[in-house]
This record gives structure tokens, sequence and C-alpha cells, in this order.
């Protein structure tokens, strides 16, 4: 009987972990400045077809919207909006920095992980991992 309540234990230990790591949509709550800053940033623009991946050379512009959302620039005509998976507690704060570890050779992609380090004292203040990432895309130059 002791055998069957602990093998019975184990499965609702595993269960409940299974479904602490599963990922729920959620709604991101973004503060009104951070809701116009994207707006304006978006502004004219039409998303396209989401991507899993965005090859790192096109991520050097960074813009830090909010502790959710991160904008890449492509050139001209093309933002990359990654809405992160969780908010990533610190990002865009000064003094902290976004540190990642591509995995995929030269792309950064959706689950990866991005850790939050503070500058001055090299310690980790937060973390979380990309979601798609979605093309917006400008009007044509005449």
């Amino acid at each position: 009987m002791r055998r069957l309540h602990l093998a019975t234990f184990a499965t609702l230990v595993t269960a409940f972990g299974i479904a602490a790591c599963a990922t729920v949509d959620r709604p991101i709550v973004r503060s009104a400045e951070a809701q116009r800053e994207l707006a304006r940033l978006l502004d004219g623009r039409v998303a396209g077809q989401a991507q899993g991946c965005l090859q790192t050379f096109r991520t050097q512009d960074q813009i830090i919207v909010d502790e959710n959302t991160i904008l890449y620039r492509d050139g001209s005509r093309r933002i990359w909006r990654n809405d992160m998976r969780g908010p990533c507690n610190g990002l865009g704060r000064p003094g902290t920095a976004i540190v990642t570890r591509q995995v995929s050779g030269g792309s950064l992609c959706s689950g990866e992980i991005a850790q939050i380090i503070d500058t001055a004292g090299g310690f980790t203040v937060g973390s979380c991992s990309f979601g798609d990432f979605v093309p917006y895309n400008g009007p044509q130059r005449r």
C-alpha cells in the first residue's frame, strides 16, 4: 500500500512539473507610454509572416520597447518585432544588458534564452525566451 502512495505522489509531482513548464498564451500588459512608443515605431508598417529565426546581422540595431518587446531595425523599410515569452525582468533598465547564446549558428531563434545582466555587478537580474520574429514592412519610397 505504501508503494502505491509513493508512486501516485511521484506521478502527481511529475504532472505538476510538466504543467508548470507549459507555455500559456498570456496578454501582454504594456504601459501607456510603451504602447504609444510601439505604435509610433510601427506606424504605417504592415506585419508580415512570423518567422522562427532572425539572422544575427539583422539584430544590430535594437530598440527595447519594454520588458515584453524588442524591435530590430533592418534597413530603412523593415522592423522585426519580437514579443518575449513572459516578461523579461530588467530589460531596458539603465545599467543592464541583454545577453544571448545562439545555438543555431548565425541566427537568433524563438525559444532561445535571453539573460538580463547588471553591467556593474555582472550578475543576472532576469531571463526570458524569445518568441517568433514578425517583420513589419514600411511603404515603398517613390
